[in-house]
């Protein structure tokens, strides 16, 4: 699948999601209810993926974990906050790079509309 397409059928499954609950809720909510609808479309998601960190060819058990990762392809890092900072970027910039995957979603639920809490990182 095209990374593209399956970025597309990710918000879908997101805006599907949004529109369901609408803001407010934790972000465990969010994910439980994204990976089911990515689930119901036979896509593999996994959550809560262990993300080790290696440092001078030892690898680390640093406690990274990455929200959703979809089709070992696309980080999936959620949020359900007031907005962004730069911080949240950095952290989905981090989490591409100790993955090797090239395209992130930093997906925040807490807000009216959903296309105002997205953003598509590609590195």
């Amino acid at each position: 699948m095209e990374i593209n397409d399956l970025t597309q059928i990710i918000l879908n499954c997101s805006y599907k999601v949004h529109s369901a609950l609408g803001p407010g809720l934790l972000e465990n909510a969010y994910e439980e209810c994204l990976f089911y609808e990515l689930k119901l479309r036979g896509i593999n998601v996994e959550k809560q993926k262990v993300l080790p960190l290696v440092y001078h060819d030892v690898k680390l058990d640093s406690g990274y974990r990455l929200d959703l990762l979809v089709e070992n392809k696309v980080v999936v890092e959620l949020k359900s906050i007031e907005s962004f900072s730069e911080v949240h970027l950095a952290q989905v910039l981090t989490y591409l790079k100790l993955s090797k995957c090239k395209v992130g979603l930093l997906i925040n639920f807490n807000v009216k509309s959903l296309k105002n809490g997205i953003k598509r990182v590609v590195i």
